[in-house]
């Protein structure tokens, strides 16, 4: 992402500063989304040998699973965005003036957000009946809806947080004229980039391998 030099004026380096910090704090919450994933294979195969060889279950593997599973994904979301890894069509936007792409691309952040506030709304409505009912799950641990349904919440909050910063960047950018480090901050992600990445996740494995040398 761009928009950090120090040749910008105040308001674009404060509002890049602020995505920054919800950069971090997303890349955080999707590194205990990966592994929340690997605890939900875990639980499931000691759940599926336990019934099979001990004869024994958590009797709500189901539940659980799900719950982990809507959690993973929504606390993922913010890191996808600051990432600029959602899926984009852009065969018909990137032939467009650098200015109207760099408005487009805006507008496109500011749908997205549109729906991320709703389902956030739905999310903390969810929350909110079930505290005021004081709603359990049907499982034989009688899990509180409150905890899940407020860890949902929670990931869907943040990339409703990150929508925020990341539009209020890309709209400093544009009263300042700086339609290309909008059209780099929230375009879709170029040939260049996915190389990087591909570039960057094999040194990484070289290095693992590396670091675990022969015995």
């Amino acid at each position: 992402m761009s928009g950090e030099g120090a040749d910008l004026p105040a308001l674009p380096r404060l509002a890049g500063a602020l995505r920054r910090g919800v950069s971090a704090l997303a890349a955080g919450m999707a590194y205990l989304a990966g592994w929340n994933y690997i605890a939900c294979a875990l639980f499931i195969t000691a759940d599926v040998l336990g019934r099979n060889l001990l004869g024994v279950s958590s009797a709500a593997t189901v539940e659980v699973t799900g719950y982990m599973l809507a959690g993973g994904i929504a606390w993922a979301l913010a890191h996808a965005l600051t990432r600029g890894a959602h899926i984009r069509v852009d065969v018909w936007v990137n032939r467009l003036p650098l200015r109207l792409r760099a408005v487009l691309h805006l507008l496109a952040l500011l749908l997205l957000g549109a729906f991320a506030f709703f389902c956030a709304w739905a999310a903390w409505s969810l929350v909110d009946e079930s505290l005021l009912f004081d709603a359990h799950d049907n499982s034989a641990l009688r899990v509180p809806l409150a905890v899940p349904q407020g860890v949902w919440f929670f990931g869907l909050a943040a990339f409703c947080l990150a929508v925020l910063v990341l539009a209020a960047e890309g709209a400093s950018l544009l009263l300042v004229g700086r339609p290309a480090e909008v059209d780099r901050l929230l375009g879709p992600r170029t040939v260049d980039d996915e190389a990087a990445e591909a570039l960057e996740a094999a040194a990484m494995a070289r290095e693992a391998a590396e670091g675990r040398g022969p015995a």
